[in-house]
């Protein structure tokens, strides 16, 4: 199912520098179902992300979800530990919709539709996963590269940059 189209945020004029800074992430395919014959065509597979801290990791889902022209909607998960598939790190998931306990080793630390980016406390250098589709298994290494204090104006999240091919969602698509 594909899911409808959400419009970027537009600035008409500068934030206050007080109050929204500006992120810049590389966003790196680290795993999933590609063919080794897209693999060598495509060694490196990443975007360059920009988002405002005002922004959530929803919003960065939903930029990723674009950037790598994936058009099936699947469950995903924001992951802030000692790298990408750190089983003990911060987790941030989609809302329950059953309100169910899971009863998990390690329950999520929040909801990707409430945190903001600013509130993650991210320092450049710093690197977070990202995993979208539990079964086909697309996992995703995010590095920040700048933190910029004052916004300009434009349209946010944005893709700045592409390098390699997106893989199709599916391996049999490839074919």
């Amino acid at each position: 199912m594909a899911r409808p189209k959400k419009q970027a945020v537009k600035l008409d004029e500068p934030t206050d520098q007080s109050s929204v800074r500006l992120y810049t992430l590389d966003v790196f395919l680290i795993g999933g179902p590609v063919t080794e014959k897209f693999h060598k065509q495509n060694p490196v597979v990443s975007r360059i992300i920009q988002i405002r801290g005002d922004q959530t990791l929803a919003d960065l889902h939903n930029a990723i979800f674009d950037a790598f022209a994936r058009w099936d909607e699947h469950l995903y998960e924001f992951q802030f530990g000692k790298g990408p598939m750190d089983p003990k790190a911060k987790r941030y998931v989609l809302p329950d919709p059953y309100g169910m306990d899971m009863g998990e080793k390690n329950p999520p630390s929040g909801r990707v539709d409430e945190a903001r980016i600013d509130s993650l406390g991210l320092k450049v250098g710093q690197s977070f996963g990202y995993w979208f589709d539990f079964g086909d298994d697309w996992w995703h290494q995010i590095n920040v590269e700048t933190i910029d204090e004052k916004v300009p104006r434009g349209k946010f999240p944005k893709v700045t940059k592409r390098v390699g091919k997106s893989p199709p969602q599916y391996a049999d698509e490839d074919e």
